[in-house]
């Protein structure tokens, strides 16, 4: 099983980085797990943001790998619990995927061609969090569904 982050930006502290380490070791029990950084565009004109967007995605799908079972973190998307998100992923597993990517925008979200491409559109709430943040929550996230899915204690 291998799953896939794409990010557009990059971890500048390090108590992130290191926690995202720590995740990075314990997954690798149960899949390969990798993280992709796209550089993020600068912002310099707020009435460009649609443009800036366009040129993120276009350097997402240069990484992104076309058979990979795609799922983007958006704020509209579906909320799932620990329970349910362990439940799709594992149906995902079922059915002979091998390859599943988290897609995570930059500061202004995602492009509408990401998001179209999308099997699944993932929340992790109605609030704002950093993407930083989210980076690591994610990791958490996969981690615990993991322990789930083979009837470990952690998620308790």
């Amino acid at each position: 099983m291998n799953i896939n982050v794409i990010a557009v930006g990059k971890i500048k502290e390090q108590y992130l980085k290191d926690a995202l380490k720590e995740y990075e070791k314990r997954l690798s029990a149960f899949c390969s797990f990798s993280v992709i950084e796209v550089q993020p565009e600068p912002i310099l004109d707020e009435s460009l943001i649609d443009k800036y967007k366009e040129i993120e995605a276009q350097k997402i799908m240069q990484v992104l790998k076309k058979d990979s079972y795609i799922i983007t973190l958006e704020i509209n998307g579906k909320i799932l619990s620990s329970e349910e998100l362990a439940l799709k992923m594992k149906n995902i597993i079922n059915e002979g995927l091998n390859d599943i990517t988290f897609i995570i925008g930059g500061a202004n979200g995602l492009n509408n061609k990401i998001s179209q491409m999308a099997s699944f559109k993932l929340s992790f709430s109605k609030m704002t969090f950093t993407h930083q943040m989210i980076r690591l929550l994610l990791a958490e996230q996969i981690y615990r569904t993991f322990k789930i899915n083979s009837n470990e204690p952690y998620h308790r």
